[in-house]
């Protein structure tokens, strides 16, 4: 058929694309958008279940169900072995990437049916310093393919398959700095592409070095949570004997895959005496009122659109009094990231590792490409600059570039 498969599971955002002798293209997979959120709404009733913004869609208009999100954390967790509460009945983590994943193959089978071998993007590491877990997480997820209908299924590191991307669009021999910032991890790459390059069928050594870490988009909504929305709820308030509340709550609360195990009676009940015990009892009732009407995940998704406003303002509103009861703060840059400092000081230590180990000085590096959901943060943009001050920041489709380097990279290995 000459036509080859990439598919780029994301933790926020998911793409599938084609590839055929004229170049790579992503295909719809929710209606005519190209980018698919990485959610499942499971309801309670029965009913198949629901993805992408039709799953975020369910949620918000408050049918009865669950809302699971970064479904690809899981795989670097024991909780893909575990099984999880629905509706009162008992859901395997495994079958909710399975039925995901089955998604996207429908929307592949839609445009391009027959095709039976696929590229996964995967990130560096999905478990930092553990192989043996690392290499698990990826049988895994090489197993789920199978299952969905993929006879042959291949691995690409996500940076890798950007730098693809990146070179179909360059007209000389370069060495490019391959940033890659998504939703659970952060993995760079130092790669030579140009031209000639491209039609080798060998590129194992224009690859100079390749590294990550697991932060990622959900961490830095996680700190502009805590550090703007759960102060509102009560997080870090006083008691009345001169301590503090307990912090796991909070921290729950703000982690995507925690906020389920807050709906439950236990909490609830525990809630309802630290209010008793706290110098402000008004700020633990927006916290229980968050809890007891499951508006935990609709929160988390405010904060995450605050984030991403303050990619293009120097202020943005938080709006949440809907949810809590309480006010809608006004989020700052300069508060974002100085609440972000932590992780983005693995990112400086991982692009100097990087770097240093491609054995080049920094002035060789032409371009620094950054993509990824969160790569359009300007304080990545300094801190990519200020560890390549002479090179070229380039930027590209941020959420699929990844996904069209691997029908790319499809296109070679198969082809």
């Amino acid at each position: 058929m000459g036509l080859y498969c990439g598919i780029d599971f994301g933790t926020s955002n998911s793409t599938v694309a084609l590839a055929d002798a004229n170049g790579a293209r992503l295909i719809g997979v929710e209606g005519e958008a190209v980018t698919i959120p990485s959610a499942v709404f499971w309801d309670a009733d029965g009913a198949p279940p629901q993805f992408g913004r039709a799953a975020v869609s369910a949620y918000l208009e408050g049918e009865d169900g669950r809302l699971m999100r970064a479904l690809k954390t899981t795989l670097s967790t024991g909780l893909i072995h575990e099984r999880t509460a629905v509706g009162g009945k008992s859901v395997a983590f495994r079958e909710v990437l399975s039925r995901f994943i089955a998604h996207l193959r429908s929307r592949q089978e839609a445009v391009a049916p027959g095709l039976d071998r696929v590229v996964l993007g995967r990130p560096v590491h999905f478990i930092d310093d553990d192989p043996s877990l690392d290499a698990a997480a990826e049988e895994t997820l090489a197993e789920i393919a199978r299952t969905c209908g993929w006879r042959e299924v291949a691995f690409q590191f996500e940076p890798i398959a950007a730098a693809l991307h990146y070179e179909t669009g360059v007209q000389a021999e370069e060495l490019v700095l391959i940033v890659d910032i998504g939703g659970g991890t952060s993995d760079v790459s130092v790669v030579r592409v140009g031209p000639d390059r491209a039609r080798r069928p060998d590129r194992a050594g224009d690859i100079l070095a390749n590294d990550g870490i697991r932060v990622g988009g959900t961490d830095f909504d996680r700190l502009l949570s805590l550090a703007e929305a759960m102060p509102h709820l009560g997080y870090l308030s006083p008691t009345k004997n001169g301590g503090v509340m307990p912090r796991h709550y909070w921290l729950d609360l703000a982690t995507w895959h925690r906020i389920n195990g807050l709906y439950s009676a236990r909490t609830a009940a525990d809630l309802k005496a630290l209010r008793h015990e706290a110098e402000r009892p008004e700020l633990i009732d927006r916290m229980a009122r968050v809890v007891a009407e499951r508006h935990g995940h609709a929160l988390a998704m405010r904060v995450e659109a605050a984030k991403i406003a303050l990619s293009e303002s120097e202020a943005a509103r938080l709006q949440m009094s809907d949810l809590t009861g309480g006010p809608n703060p006004m989020a700052r840059r300069e508060g974002f990231e100085a609440a972000v400092e932590a992780p983005l000081d693995r990112i400086r230590d991982l692009l100097a590792r990087v770097i240093a180990a491609a054995g080049v000085v920094p002035g060789a590096i032409a371009t620094a490409f950054l993509t990824g959901g969160s790569s359009g943060l300007p304080i990545l943009h300094r801190t990519v600059q200020a560890v390549l001050p002479g090179a070229r920041i380039a930027t590209g489709d941020m959420l699929g570039s990844v996904g069209t380097g691997l029908a790319v990279e499809a296109r070679r290995r198969f082809g």
